[in-house]
C-alpha cells in the first residue's frame, strides 16, 4: 500500500512540475512569448536543457503514476485502459523532450525556420500526448467506486476542453505561420490545454489517494 501511494504521489508531482516549469520559463524566457509560442519551443533555444529534463521527468513520473492507478483502481474497463493511457501519455511526453522541435514563429530569435525528421517525430509525439491527456480523463470520469457526479463531469469537461484548445492551437499556428493571423494565441491555447490536463491529474491522484485510504482505514 506504501509504495502505491508513493506512485500516486508521482503523479501529482508530474501534474505541478510540468506546467510550473512551462509557465515560469516562458514567462522569463528572453524573447518567448506565452501568447504567441508553443509550449515545445521551450525545448530551443536558450536554456533549452530546462525544458528536456522537464519534459523527460515528468514523463517518467507518469509512467511511475500509470503503475500506481494499475493498483489502485478497482477492477473494471477504467482500471485497464486508464494506465495503458496515461503509460502512452508519460512516453510521449519523454520522446518530446528528447527530440526537440523546429524553430517557428520566430523562435528561437535569429534561427531560420524549417521541417527536418526531427522536428515531424517531435510532432507525432505532442499530438500522441494531447490525444492522452484528453482520453484519460474521459475513460476514467468513473474510474473510482462511489464517484460523484461532479468528478464525472469535471473529468468529461477537462478532456472536452484538451480536445478544443488543443485543435485551436492547431489552428492558429497554421494562421499564424501562413500571415493570415499575427500574432495568434497559439501558445496561450495550447498552455492552456496543457494546464487543464495536469490539473486533473493533480485532481486524480489525490482522489485516489483519498479514496485508498480511506479503504485501508
Amino acid at each position: 500500500m506504501r509504495s502505491t501511494m508513493t506512485l500516486l504521489c508521482c503523479g501529482i508531482a508530474a501534474g505541478v512540475l510540468v506546467p510550473a516549469l512551462l509557465l515560469l520559463d516562458g514567462a522569463t524566457r528572453p524573447g518567448y512569448s506565452l501568447w504567441h509560442h508553443g509550449a515545445s519551443q521551450l525545448g530551443t533555444g536558450q536554456r533549452g536543457w530546462l525544458q528536456t529534463a522537464n519534459f523527460v521527468i515528468g514523463g517518467l513520473l507518469l509512467l511511475a503514476f500509470a503503475t500506481g492507478l494499475r493498483r489502485a483502481l478497482p477492477p473494471g474497463r477504467a482500471a485497464t485502459w486508464g494506465p495503458i493511457l496515461l503509460t502512452v501519455t508519460g512516453l510521449a511526453l519523454a520522446v518530446a523532450g528528447v527530440v526537440p522541435t523546429d524553430p517557428a514563429l520566430g523562435y528561437p530569435p535569429g534561427q531560420p525556420e524549417v521541417v527536418t525528421t526531427a522536428g515531424r517525430l517531435h510532432g507525432l509525439a505532442g499530438l500522441v500526448l494531447f490525444a492522452g491527456l484528453a482520453a484519460a480523463p474521459l475513460v476514467l470520469a468513473r474510474g473510482l467506486r462511489g464517484g460523484s457526479r461532479g468528478w464525472a463531469a469535471y473529468s468529461r469537461w477537462s478532456g472536452a476542453l484538451i480536445i478544443a484548445f488543443a485543435i485551436a492551437a492547431g489552428v492558429a499556428f497554421r494562421l499564424d505561420g501562413q500571415d493570415v493571423l499575427r500574432p495568434a494565441p497559439a501558445g496561450l491555447l495550447e498552455h492552456a490545454a496543457l494546464l487543464i490536463g495536469f490539473a486533473w491529474i493533480v485532481a486524480f491522484g489525490a482522489r485516489l489517494r483519498r479514496a485508498n485510504t480511506a479503504t485501508r482505514v
